[in-house]
């Protein structure tokens, strides 16, 4: 049988080429960029939005104060009530205070009032007294308020004022300086012989020697009680 020819042979012989596999250089180059990209990501986020220092506000200056002195106002101008509340406390009057007023000008026009006020305040205290505490002095001391209350107004009378002043120093001896009776009913007889005026010399000399006599009864009745 006749052998053919060599290149029919190598025609039929099937020449398949060998893929070549992917360079491990491209494996190593393509997996330190993952790592490169992931650390980027990573650094980014842990670093702050902004070192920059945000500029603080500029503080708008405070308002000036205008000082009063100057004729214009810082506050709301306090009331009288206010103004009274802010005042000391009076000095309560002692019988001290009565008998160094007793001796005074009596001639003065306000003698008899300021007088007559001094006296209210020494005796409306001494009501107040633990001891001295009972209905009857309580009225008294009432009467005596009220006769005093309007002694501010034009023209009043201070001879109520009197009578009711004596009228409490009754009540205080009757109920602790049961000694003491003939003072209180003396002067109670000179509270009604005042006029209540202060213009003529005779009313100079009964207002003096009423007060005088007063004092030294409130000297008494400031005293530790006898009954």
């Amino acid at each position: 049988m006749p052998i053919p020819p060599a290149r029919y042979l190598m025609a039929d012989i099937n020449i398949q080429r060998k893929k070549n596999s992917p360079s491990p250089w491209l494996l190593i180059l393509l997996v330190l960029a993952v790592v490169g990209a992931a650390a980027w990501f990573l650094f980014r986020s842990d670093t702050p939005a902004s070192t920059e220092p945000v500029a603080s506000p500029t503080a708008e200056p405070a308002p000036t104060r205008t000082d009063s002195t100057a004729g214009a106002e810082t506050g709301p101008r306090p009331n009288d009530a206010a103004v009274a509340d802010m005042a000391p406390e009076a000095a309560p009057v002692t019988p001290e205070v009565l008998a160094a007023f007793a001796r005074t000008d009596a001639t003065q026009p306000t003698y008899a009032l300021e007088g007559l006020r001094l006296l209210t305040a020494a005796l409306v205290d001494l009501a107040d007294r633990d001891d001295l505490r009972t209905a009857a002095i309580s009225e008294k001391r009432d009467n005596l308020t009220s006769a005093t209350a309007r002694l501010d107004e034009p023209n009043a009378s201070l001879r109520p004022g009197f009578v009711a002043a004596t009228g409490l120093m009754q009540a205080m001896q009757q109920q602790a300086y049961p000694g003491q009776e003939a003072a209180v009913a003396d002067l109670i007889t000179r509270a009604t012989q005042l006029s209540g005026r202060n213009a003529t010399a005779l009313d100079h000399q009964q207002l003096q020697e009423f007060f005088t006599r007063a004092a030294s009864l409130v000297r008494i009745l400031s005293s530790s009680a006898t009954v």
